[in-house]
């Protein structure tokens, strides 16, 4: 399987928003692979990592994030389980499109999106296999926004933004930091 070229059917190489998709795409997919090396003995599939760490975002165009160049009609939040239906559509595994749907903030719970009244399907989108929360820590260390471009952002910092979405979600992702020693 060819990320970029599934990518490319969604994307016009050398537009703003497939630079920036490109560049946070492979900054994941190799702090997931730095992460899942050193779980080896839990064995994590590497190659699906690779692919899926590329894809996770694959649904962003869909959205509106004028920072980044999406022009889409959805809220950002919606930019997981929007790229769930792409990758389905495109015959995919359904284990990449759960990497895409699962990987936002630390998971978001159904009890999340009924509390906050988000826009998503009504279901939990938390990462359960071990690939998708590599792939979802991972995401956290890197922000696509140009006025982020080039700070490292560190675990505390994530843990503090996550905390003032939901306690969960900064609760979930510490237990992570743990298992994969961040």
């Amino acid at each position: 399987m060819d990320p970029l070229a599934i990518i490319e059917n969604f994307y016009t190489p050398g537009t703003k928003l497939y630079q920036v998709l490109i560049e946070h795409s492979l900054i994941v997919t190799e702090k997931s692979l730095e992460i899942a090396e050193s779980l080896i003995h839990l064995e994590p599939d590497l190659e699906f990592i690779e692919e899926a760490a590329m894809l996770h975002d694959i649904g962003i165009f869909l959205t509106r994030a004028q920072s980044i160049g999406c022009t889409g009609k959805n809220p950002y939040i919606c930019h997981g389980y929007l790229g769930k239906k792409l990758l389905d559509e495109q015959k995919l595994p359904v284990k990449y499109g759960l990497v895409c749907e699962r990987h936002t903030g630390a998971g978001i719970t159904k009890e999340n999106i009924f509390s906050n009244n988000l826009p998503l399907p009504k279901r939990d989108m938390v990462p359960k296999s071990l690939e998708e929360k590599i792939i979802c820590a991972a995401d956290k260390y890197h922000s696509k926004n140009p006025k982020h471009a080039g700070k490292k952002i560190t675990t505390t910092q994530i843990i503090d933004e996550l905390g003032k979405i939901n306690k969960d979600h900064a609760r979930r992702f510490s237990v992570w930091i743990e298992e994969f020693n961040l």
